[in-house]
């Protein structure tokens, strides 16, 4: 049985086989991780490393991937691990249920990592991520606010400093400037305005369901729709698996260069 058949008739062998050889960690398995691990699993890369603490929830059934009335409860990293097994058996899969933090960020970044993928949806630990792949040279794509917004026409895919109409990149750009860090690296934002949206899209502040959590600061929840984020997710996929292809030199660091850039 050759799973990746079609895959494999439109990259050719050699494309496939620099993907199953590639090492992809994706951070964060919820409405826009959910549907990049998918991707990213379908599309032949060969290692993967999942990572996540939180377990899925009744609110999650609307948008996310893993999120069905039978897991409820569930830890997502297994869930996604299992799911990733079930797509590609030869797949190597490694499942991390822990928190992103700067106690933990030498082990989710430890050994070979070819790309990163940020789908985290807190502030802070979302900038600790960036900086330190910025850091150590590690390519990376990092998803933006895709709550919100309901035209999928303004999905965009490029440099972190040129995001509009988006206060999470504009809160992450003010972060590692600070720090004295490049804004290029690559993220998948929309520019659809949210200003005018009706005050019942967004929740009173409650705890995060997912990176912050007990180490962070209550937030609002925030209105999204399943086909967004889903969107969000499969470019972020379509992004990396071309980015994986370009096989590039080791001088290059953060920078992914989409074709729609």
């Amino acid at each position: 049985m050759d799973r990746f058949l079609r895959t494999r008739m439109l990259l050719g062998e050699k494309a496939m086989e620099r993907l199953d050889d590639s090492h992809v960690v994706i951070v964060g398995l919820g409405a826009v991780g959910g549907y990049a691990m998918e991707g990213i699993a379908r599309g032949g890369v060969g290692n993967l490393r999942l990572v996540d603490f939180d377990v899925v929830s009744p609110t999650n059934i609307n948008r996310q991937l893993l999120a069905l009335d039978s897991t409820v409860g569930q830890p997502k990293v297994e869930l996604a691990a299992a799911r990733v097994k079930d797509i590609n058996p030869a797949c190597h899969v490694q499942a991390m249920r822990a928190f992103l933090h700067t106690d933990t960020l030498d082990e989710i970044l430890a050994g070979r990592v070819d790309m990163v993928i940020d789908a985290i949806d807190a502030l802070l630990p979302k900038v600790e991520l960036a900086a330190a792949c910025i850091e150590r040279k590690i390519p990376i794509i990092s998803s933006m606010g895709a709550a919100l917004r309901k035209d999928p026409s303004f999905i965009k895919i490029g440099p972190l400093k040129k995001a509009t109409h988006c206060p999470l990149a504009r809160r992450v750009r003010k972060m590692l400037r600070k720090r004295g860090l490049t804004t290029d690296i690559t993220c998948v934002f929309s520019s659809e305005p949210t200003c005018e949206l009706e005050e019942s899209a967004m929740a009173e502040l409650e705890n995060s369901e997912q990176g912050v959590i007990l180490r962070g600061r209550p937030r609002r929840s925030l209105g999204s729709l399943p086909t967004i984020t889903g969107i969000f997710g499969l470019t972020i996929a379509n992004a990396v698996i071309m980015a994986l292809l370009q096989n590039p030199s080791e001088d290059e660091t953060t920078a992914i260069t989409p074709n729609n850039a």
